[in-house]
């Protein structure tokens, strides 16, 4: 049954288009599969670079803290 996801075609130099072929034989899935799980990994770890500067901001520029009590305080937690 053909997928109804949205395709990206793409080009790659012999040696990743091989490394990629040789990841997906190891793991038991299609190149398709293989691709679509190491843009998702990189975009994690884009994600982690993104959130780690935030942080990093933060801690510059520190905010009052609110003790533990009081969060549970003002959303009325038990």
């Amino acid at each position: 049954m053909p997928s109804t996801h949205p395709r990206i075609n793409t080009v790659l130099e012999p040696p990743v288009y091989e490394t990629v072929k040789r990841l997906a034989t190891q793991d038991g899935v299609s190149l398709s599969q293989k691709v679509r799980d190491l843009v998702r990994e990189a975009l994690e770890l884009l994600e982690d670079a993104a959130l780690e500067e935030v942080v990093k901001q933060r801690r510059k520029n520190p905010a009052r803290s609110i003790p533990h009590a009081e969060v549970k305080r003002r959303f009325r937690i038990a």
